[in-house]
Formats: C-alpha cells, sequence, structure tokens
C-alpha cells in the first residue's frame, strides 16, 4: 500500500456527492457500492463525514513553511527509474482514493465520488467527480485514468510495474465511469492499490517522453504546482487558489501553507546550522548524536525552537546491513549467519546513539505484524506445507539478533562465528578467512552513500577483520549509489524496507523470485526461495485481517531464518525541530505527526519575531517570510525508492 504537507477558515459542510455516493454502503446482489473502501472490515468514516478526525478543519491557510533536503535533484518525474526527483512531487498528482492515517488501510475517494466492487474483489469501479480538474483548467477525464494504468505499466518505476502487473483492463463504463479487471487469483488490495494509482494528464504526456528525465513543471492536479526552482539548489511549490478538492471532507485541515520551499544542502551539519539561524523551520533530525548534542543553543533552551519528540505507533519496518546474495561470498545461509555475530549493537546504541534505539528483530517492527515467540497453530498450519524448504528453526526457535556485553570486543560473539564459518567450509590461515577448499580469502565491499555511517561501520568492519575478513568501506557519490543500487552492483549495503499496516503487492518487488532479476527493484538481498514466493501470495490474498496478520507472522520467520540482513536499529517516536509560529492538532494519528497537519499560526509568529528571532518580517502576512529553505532529509529516499506506495513518506536508514 502507499509515504505531505485564504485567512477564511474552511467551512465545515457536507461532501457535495450525488445520492448514490452518500448513501450506506449496500449490497447490490453481490456488488457494494460505497464512499470508501476498508482492505478488511468497514471504513471508520461514514458517508456524511466532514473531516478525518486528526484534522483541523478550521486551520487557517498562509504563510511559508521552509525545510531542507541533502544532496539535488535532477528531475520532476518520481514514477520512473531515471533521475533523482525532487522532493515534495506528490502534491501535484491526485489519485482515485485516499488513505487515512488512523486506520490499518482504508480509503476515501478524492478523485473519484464512489468506489464499486463484488465480493470477490475481481475488478473495481469508480464514478469520477465531475468538478476535478487539471492545473490548466481542463477536466480529469476516465481517457486520462485508462491513459495512467497503462503508461506507469509500460514505462513506469520497475517497483510500478510490479505493484499494477495484476491489473489486466481498464476500461471505460460512462462519461465517468471507469472499471478496472483483475487477473484470476484472489488479490484483495487490488481495489485498494488501483485507488492509490497517480492519475496523469493524457493531453500532457502524450506529446513528451514519460520515461525521460525532465525538469520542465509537469501539469497535475493536486493542492500544490510548482513556480521556483534552480536544478539541484531549490524547489517552491504554491498552494492552488482555485485547487477544485480543497473543500472535500478527506482534505479539509490540510494543505496550509501558501508555499512549501525546499533548499538542498551537501551536508547536514550545514542543514542544522540552517536551522538554528532560522533559515529554515523545520527538520526531522534522523541521528542520535546530533539530537543528543547539536541543539544546546539559546533558542531551544529559551523554547523559540522547538525540539520534540512524536510517539506513532506505525510499523517501522527493516533497516540492516542487507547483503547481496547474488554474490557468491553470501550464498551460504551459515556464513550470514556467521556474520551477524560481528555487529556489537549495544555497544553503538551506547556510546554513539546515546542508548536511543531498540533493535530490530522483526521485518515488521513496531506492530502486530511481527512475529514474537515460537509460531502459534494459525502459523504453523500456514508453514506446514513448507517444512523442509524452510530453515528447521523457523518451527523450533524465537529469531533474536545476536546480543553483545557491549564492550566493543564481542569474543564470545566471535566465536560463535568461527564455529558457523568452519561448518561452511572456511578456516583461518596466515590470519585471513579463506575458503578450505579453494584457498580463495573472503572479502566484500560495504557500499555507503551517507557519511553519518562510517562511525557506524568501521566498528562493525574491525570485528570482521578480527574473524580474518577482509572488508572495504567504500563511500560513493548520489548518481553513482543510485545505479549501484539500482543495477544490484554491490557486496552489502545499508537497505531498508519500509512497511505499512497493510502489507500487500508490494511484497512482491521486496522478496520474490521475480524481482530479485529485476533491476530497479526493492529486493536487494537477491532472494530466491518458492516458499517465499508462495507465503507473499497468501498475504496478498488473506480475507481478513486475522489471517492477514498470522500469514504475515509466517513470512517474517521465513525471512529472518533466511539471515538475508543483519538487522539494525529502529525508534518508535519521530525526532522533530521546528520554530514556535506552527499550529498543529492536538492528537496524532497512530502514523505520526505531518506537516500535511500543521498550519502557520499568526500570532505565534508574530511572537517569535519579537523575540529577537532571525527573520522579523515573518510576523507578517501570517508568518511568510518568503527567504530560502528546504524538506526532510531524504537519506532514506536514496536507499529505498519512495516513496510512492500508500505510506507517502517511506522511512529508510536513520544513521546514529
Amino acid at each position: 500500500m502507499r509515504p505531505s504537507l485564504v485567512v477564511l477558515s474552511v467551512v465545515l459542510v457536507g461532501m457535495a456527492l450525488p445520492a448514490r455516493a452518500v448513501e450506506t454502503p449496500k449490497a447490490e446482489g453481490e456488488v457494494r457500492v460505497a464512499h470508501g473502501i476498508a482492505m478488511h472490515g468497514a471504513p471508520k468514516y461514514g458517508p456524511d463525514f466532514t473531516h478525518f478526525d486528526y484534522l483541523n478543519p478550521d486551520a487557517p491557510k498562509g504563510g511559508t513553511l521552509r525545510q531542507a533536503a541533502k544532496g539535488g535533484f535532477d528531475s520532476f518525474n518520481p514514477y520512473i527509474a531515471k533521475g533523482n526527483a525532487a522532493a515534495g512531487l506528490e502534491y501535484l498528482f491526485e489519485t482515485l482514493l485516499t488513505s487515512s492515517a488512523d486506520e490499518a488501510f482504508t480509503e476515501y475517494g478524492l478523485i473519484s465520488e464512489t468506489v464499486e466492487w463484488p465480493e470477490d474483489r475481481s475488478w473495481v469501479a469508480f464514478v469520477l467527480r465531475p468538478e476535478a480538474r487539471w492545473h490548466d483548467g481542463k477536466p480529469i477525464t476516465v481517457e486520462d485514468v485508462i491513459f495512467s494504468l497503462e503508461l506507469l505499466k509500460a514505462k513506469g518505476h520497475p517497483q510500478l510495474r510490479f505493484y499494477y502487473q495484476s491489473v489486466v483492463k481498464a476500461e471505460k463504463t460512462g462519461p465517468r465511469g471507469v472499471r478496472f479487471s483483475f487477473s484470476a487469483g484472489d488479490n484483495r488490495e487490488l481495489p485498494l492499490i488501483v485507488g492509490q494509482m497517480p492519475i496523469l494528464p493524457k493531453h500532457y504526456w502524450e506529446t513528451r517522453e514519460f520515461e525521460k528525465t525532465t525538469l520542465e513543471p509537469p501539469l497535475g492536479s493536486g493542492p500544490y504546482k510548482i513556480t521556483d526552482f534552480e536544478p539541484g539548489r531549490h524547489i517552491v511549490y504554491e498552494r492552488v487558489e482555485d485547487y477544485w478538492g480543497r473543500d472535500l471532507a478527506v482534505n479539509r485541515g490540510r494543505y496550509n501553507f501558501d508555499r512549501l520551499r525546499t533548499d538542498y544542502y551537501r551536508d547536514d551539519t550545514v542543514i542544522r546550522q540552517a536551522l538554528k539561524a532560522g533559515n529554515i523551520d523545520f527538520r526531522a533530525e534522523n541521528q542520535a548524536k546530533a539530537w543528543a548534542l547539536d541543539y544546546d543553543v539559546p533558542a531551544v533552551r529559551d523554547g523559540r525552537l522547538k525540539k520534540d519528540k512524536f510517539e506513532h505507533r506505525r510499523p517501522t519496518g527493516m533497516q540492516a546491513f542487507t547483503m547481496n546474495a547474488r554474490r557468491a561470498v553470501f550464498q551460504d545461509r551459515l556464513v550470514r549467519r556467521a556474520l551477524a555475530f560481528a555487529f556489537d549493537f549495544d555497544w553503538s546504541n551506547r556510546n554513539l546513539f546515546f542508548s536511543q534505539y531498540t533493535r530490530t528483530q522483526s521485518y515488521f517492527s513496531n506492530s502486530e505484524l511481527a512475529a514474537t515467540g515460537l509460531p502459534g497453530p494459525a502459523e504453523l498450519k500456514i508453514l506446514e506445507p513448507y517444512r523442509g524448504r524452510i530453515p528447521d528453526e523457523v518451527f523450533t526457535k524465537e529469531y533474536w539478533a545476536p546480543e553483545t556485553g557491549g564492550t566493543g570486543w564481542p569474543r564470545d560473539n566471535l566465536a560463535q562465528a568461527f564455529e558457523l564459518l568452519a561448518e561452511a567450509g572456511w578456516v583461518v590461515r596466515d590470519l585471513k578467512l579463506v575458503n578450505a577448499e579453494t584457498g580463495a580469502p573472503m572479502k566484500f565491499e560495504i557500499l555507503l552513500i551517507s557519511p553519518a555511517f562510517e562511525r557506524i561501520v568501521l566498528p562493525f568492519k574491525r570485528n570482521l577483520n578480527r574473524l580474518g575478513i577482509e572488508v572495504s568501506v567504500r563511500l560513493v557519490d548520489t548518481a553513482q549509489y543510485i545505479n549501484r543500487v539500482r543495477s544490484f552492483d554491490f557486496d552489502m549495503i545499508v537497505g531498508g524496507w519500509g512497511q505499512s499496516e497493510s502489507p500487500g503487492n508490494e511484497q512482491r518487488d521486496y522478496w520474490t523470485a521475480a524481482s530479485a532479476d529485476t533491476d530497479g527493484s526493492r529486493n536487494y538481498a537477491g532472494i530466491e526461495n518458492p516458499a517465499i514466493d508462495a507465503l507473499v501470495e497468501q498475504i496478498i490474498s488473506a480475507p481478513d485481517r486475522e489471517s492477514l496478520i498470522a500469514t504475515t507472522r509466517a513470512l517474517d520467520r521465513v525471512l529472518l531464518w533466511g539471515h538475508y540482513v543483519i538487522p539494525n536499529w529502529h525508534i518508535r517516536f519521530d525526532r522533530i525541530l521546528y520554530w514556535d509560529k506552527f499550529g498543529k492538532p492536538p492528537a496524532p494519528p497512530r502514523r505520526g505527526t505531518s506537516i500535511d497537519y500543521w498550519w502557520m499560526d499568526p500570532a505565534k509568529a508574530r511572537a517569535l519575531a519579537a523575540r529577537g528571532t532571525v527573520e522579523p518580517e515573518l510576523a507578517k502576512s501570517g508568518g511568510d517570510g518568503g527567504l530560502s529553505t528546504a524538506a526532510t532529509v531524504l537519506i532514506a529516499g536514496l536507499l529505498i525508492f519512495f516513496g510512492y506506495l500508500s505510506l507517502r513518506r517511506l522511512r529508510g536508514p536513520k544513521a546514529g
């Protein structure tokens, strides 16, 4: 499933839908017609809801939100494999449906006013809103919807091709009606998957080459459009005053800033200085050391610059040292397990991370989807058919990443690593670990993009050297890193897989044999296991929440005992710094807060300026300073294709 940011308050009125759309969802034979659709069960919000509970429908509009991003950009097309797309492009493109942030996986009408599906979910149909418009004033049509599917499947990013591979046909059913048919099988997520598809203007793209990078601001239909940019340096979005969807219930309280500006920097240290100087307004800090030490400044101490932790209940997924099993050195499961004993997380957490992190023990950490203890009856029923084709430990042991005493010299762990390596046919000769038969030494490279990871990887490298393994650490630039990871030209990286509360079709791109051979997929580890392929399909076809949980836990166990990665760490709150001029809802949803929900508070902005803030003009026009700045740090986005699935901000590696 798919992870955003008029002085008058938004008027609370009902959604202007035709009678068919505002009726309580009902069965018509075997067909259901509704204002929204849940993956399992019923939507939380009824057809006459006025806004999501976690939003402030009276939030004022105005001001500029200035953020920072690291690196650069060379493209305004986020849906192809080529190029490094700019931050914030999701604000340009709308979808048929949009998800709520306080439900596991439920979507409500956006471009579409109704959604219709049969009990077996073998197809889904939509009726488009007549008011839906592109920024050039032309209506969004059924032809645009059909064109978008065909274009993304033919020329889109490989991940999108996997995502939509089971959508076999789209056809027009009326002036505003479109129906999608799915391939045979039980894929209950597909109606929601289609609802997440970005709708692109046919009249714009049919005269352009979609598969090539572009710095021409594309035509969109969303709440913002690009008004200024300098390649690799900054990009500015302005709120569309006559945005067709501004009064929809799903949007009330969102998109409150008049402008969103992102400035690009080459170094995180410079970004932090820009924040403390007042040149940017908001930063999500991803480094524990910086959070602990870099913000002991007067502005933080006196409350002008807020330093807050926002708890969340979203799955934190898996960040890990990821071994490329396409390489001969990593093809033996015992070798992969042995290398995990060389990572002293306890030492790193205490000495590098200020004890802020929790060791990750699951691909679905921080959620009910994570496997714990031994498999119960429901999981055993799922796993039994694969006995003998998956590791025996799946049935008999609870997975735990190796623990140490945090001394930095994990002697006992390294002894266990030697035992496993010996069992796999590796011996020490002349202080080098070599293959017992061929005499070839064990050596590999750890590929990095972030300098912040060097201090984490070097102690790991030292312990690997103690095992006699020759390890090199290579830091490369953004372009080289993207190209090498995209083509799987690496030995080991810091990889990451963000997860939602309702895993589904995206798992094909993560773990299946088909994705292992597809450049640009997220199967970084090169996993090719028929049992895993089958478990992924069972997740996709899970008929209810209970079976989804059981099957996901079963997949989790098989992946963990495959030892494809060396788990890193996660954190159960967001570390955010922001100047005290914003309003925000008091209770963020389970997925955590988002700048999409915040607004500029003119009174706070004036008070902040009066206290000697760097830019006194921020008190004008609802706090709009109109100066340069930036978007949340995108280090993770370079390690994980982004973010496109149902969660608009996928989270990736967090440097300590």
